[in-house]
């Protein structure tokens, strides 16, 4: 056990020659409803806890015999998931799945999660890294990656993902290879993977029943899922016992074998062991003689998004504290220009460089400060803290946008999550030098990262977008990479002729 996993192949069941055509290859993503997981707070797991208290022994909690065999059962265990997505409760096939996935299965259902749809992203990429650096499982990183990825993580053969109290992955890290193929169906630092989101997978599971859960392949309560396994652990407070959090191990068979719990079990309780280790150094080294000052409150942080793609007119949303709540307004072509490169450039932009990115080379700063005044009284009404400063013209607070958020999912791995958030070009009627240069720069990217890294299936949707479906290379690479008896090769046949008869 101390030597970790052992290096394994991609666990999908067609591999084209590039390492994009992973998960969920020859499935088509549906759109089925998904639905928010509410937590109020950090749940407490009240019941008996399969794993030993610090110090103890790690029983195994596994017994090979209840193991479903993969040959054997797969297929059955597919066609009762079909019976239960349909609504049939009562088939008798799913009396032959294991209790915890049939239990698992029915409160998916029963919560209307999509079989087939994407997990939702809760985090951008700074807002996840200023969440995750206060967590408490931080300081205890170093201890994760000794136990479960010795050697090079990059080339481990899994995927150590590491998430909160809510089913929110938090750090996903390993084998290079088999985060690009995981990202295809949104495994994804920021995404959520609670039993609420994405319905059966280790790390909902294992936080929905409070001890650690092995989901093995067809087990998945999503289709794109399917092709993995993964073994899941959660962690608890040390004193309270309430759930800080999950472990999470995926990869092929290797990833939900008996010695794979019993790591990850392990590795979970050594984690809560350094917690309360931290805890007592910290306490022996307070004064004793006075407390410590309090720290001011911090002020509610406030979430701002600007929505600009595939829309003339922006869309701009300004959460702040539970008494605020959230307002919503659509701003003017130019004052969403204005917005847009102000949010792009966040180190901030004099007024001759902000007149050129809006009205083109040699604008002069008069032409703009009437805009900026007028824009300035809009966002009075919705946020004064979104409210422009001078000299140089800048945000105060982060405002997110739409289209970085795809460039975000991009960089991350999340092809067909980014696909997915992707809903056209960015301020398609403005002809604002910036906003001309955010638009192609992003579509240029989603094209090559489509080109390059992109499995089979998000290949194909991507070829049903404007952007990708006239484009003969797209669709050549598509033709390339189906199986040779694929039906839908074909229209794509079609397609190219019809581009090459009028080129």
């Amino acid at each position: 056990m101390g030597g970790g996993f052992r290096r394994i192949s991609p666990p999908i069941h067609e591999k084209s020659s590039r390492a994009g055509a992973g998960a969920g290859a020859g499935t088509d993503a549906g759109s089925a409803a998904r639905h928010p997981f509410p937590v109020t707070g950090h749940p407490t797991y009240t019941g008996h806890t399969p794993s030993a208290p610090i110090g103890g022994s790690v029983p195994s909690g596994w017994s090979s015999s209840r193991d479903p065999s993969p040959e054997a059962s797969r297929l059955l265990i597919e066609r009762a998931h079909e019976e239960l997505v349909a609504g049939n409760l009562d088939d008798r096939r799913l009396q032959q799945v294991r209790p915890i996935v049939r239990d698992s299965w029915q409160r998916a259902w029963r919560d209307r999660v999509g079989a087939e749809g994407l997990p939702r992203l809760d985090f951008t990429r700074e807002a996840l890294e200023t969440y995750r650096t206060a967590h408490p499982l931080a300081g205890a990183m170093d201890l994760i990656r000794t136990l479960l990825l010795p050697g090079a993580p990059e080339d481990s053969g899994v995927i150590v993902a590491v998430g909160d109290h809510a089913g929110r992955l938090l750090w996903v890290e390993g084998d290079l290879q088999q985060r690009m193929l995981s990202g295809e169906m949104g495994f994804v630092e920021g995404a959520n993977w609670s039993e609420g989101v994405v319905g059966t997978a280790a790390p909902g599971t294992a936080l929905a029943l409070g001890e650690s859960v092995q989901i093995h392949h067809a087990e998945h309560y999503n289709r794109l899922v399917q092709p993995w396994s993964c073994t899941a652990a959660p962690v608890f407070d040390p004193e309270t016992r309430r759930i800080l959090g999950v472990l999470d191990v995926t990869g092929g068979s290797e990833a939900a074998t008996p010695q794979a719990r019993m790591l990850v079990d392990a590795t979970a309780r050594a984690v809560e062991a350094e917690l309360m280790i931290a805890r007592l150094r910290a306490r022996a080294e307070a004064p004793a003689t006075a407390s410590a000052p309090r720290r001011p409150l911090r002020a509610s942080v406030q979430r701002a998004q600007l929505q600009v793609l595939g829309r003339d007119r922006a869309r701009l949303e300004a959460a702040g504290d539970a008494s605020s709540g959230e307002r919503v307004i659509e701003l003017s072509a130019r004052h969403a220009e204005i917005l847009l490169m102000l949010a792009v450039h966040r180190q901030g932009l004099s007024a001759d460089r902000l007149a050129e990115l809006v009205y083109g080379e040699g604008a002069s700063p008069d032409t703009l400060r009437p805009e900026m005044v007028r824009l300035r009284k809009v966002l009075e009404r919705i946020s004064p803290e979104l409210v422009p400063q001078s000299r140089p013209y800048r945000l105060p607070i982060a405002l997110e946008t739409d289209a970085q958020n795809v460039l975000s999912l991009l960089d991350r791995g999340a092809h067909r999550v980014a696909l997915s958030a992707y809903r056209g070009p960015v301020l398609p009627d403005s002809d604002a030098p910036g906003v001309v240069e955010l638009r192609e720069g992003l579509r240029g990217t989603l094209r090559e990262t489509m080109l390059t890294e992109a499995s089979v299936d998000v290949l194909l949707s991507y070829a049903d977008i404007p952007e990708g479906a006239d484009d003969a290379e797209v669709l050549r690479l598509c033709l390339e990479m189906l199986p040779a008896r694929s039906p839908r090769r074909a229209g794509l046949v079609s397609r190219i002729e019809k581009l090459e008869a009028s080129a």
